[in-house]
C-alpha cells in the first residue's frame, strides 16, 4: 500500500474530506472507487499530518483484518518519532489495538474515545495523546459522529 487508509471500505479521509472540506467524498475519485493518493498526500503536507503504525512487526493469527486477532511482535518507536519532530504536539490512535500498543509504549492510560491525556515523552517533551474511534466501517458509528471526534482533535467545530 503507497499510503495509509487506502481501503475503499475504511472512512479516513471521508471524515478527512468531511472536516476539512465539508465534502466526504472529496478525496474519492470519481471515475472508479478508490481514493485520490495525490490528493490526500498534498493535504497531509499542507496541514502536517505525519501518519505512522503503532508497530513495525505484527502477525496475524486469523486470515482477516480484524485487530482482535493481531500480535504486536515488535512495536514502534513512537518516543523516537516524537522526538525527531520537534513541532508535533498530538498523537492520536484510530482504534483500540493502536491505542493500547501507544500507551503501553508511552506508559500511560489508554484515553477514552474522543479524549487525550498529556504524556511526558522524554527530555522535556510532552504531547497529547488522542484516543479517536476507528474508521473502519466495522466500528458502527456514522461517519458525521466519528468526525465530531477527530474535530476535536484538529481543533476544529462542525
Amino acid at each position: 500500500m503507497n499510503f495509509f487508509y487506502p481501503n475503499f471500505q475504511n472512512d479516513m479521509w471521508r471524515i478527512m474530506g468531511l472536516l476539512f472540506y465539508g465534502d466526504r467524498e472529496h478525496f474519492v475519485l470519481k471515475d472508479r472507487k478508490a481514493f485520490d493518493y495525490c490528493a490526500v498526500t498534498s493535504f497531509c503536507r499542507d496541514k502536517g499530518i505525519g501518519l505512522y503504525d503503532a508497530a513495525v512487526t505484527v502477525r496475524r493469527l486469523r486470515g482477516n483484518a480484524s485487530d482482535n486477532f493481531l500480535e504486536i511482535v515488535k512495536p514502534a518507536d513512537i518516543a523516537g518519532l516524537i522526538m525527531s519532530m520537534p513541532s508535533c504536539t498530538k498523537i492520536a490512535s484510530t482504534g483500540g489495538k493502536s491505542a493500547e500498543t501507544v500507551a503501553g509504549i508511552l506508559g500511560t492510560d489508554v484515553p477514552a474515545t474522543g479524549d487525550c491525556v498529556r504524556v511526558h515523552v522524554r527530555e522535556g517533551r510532552t504531547v497529547d495523546f488522542y484516543r479517536m474511534p476507528s474508521s473502519s466501517r466495522a466500528y458502527p458509528m456514522p461517519i458525521e459522529k466519528k468526525a465530531v471526534y477527530y474535530a476535536r482533535l484538529f481543533g476544529l467545530t462542525l
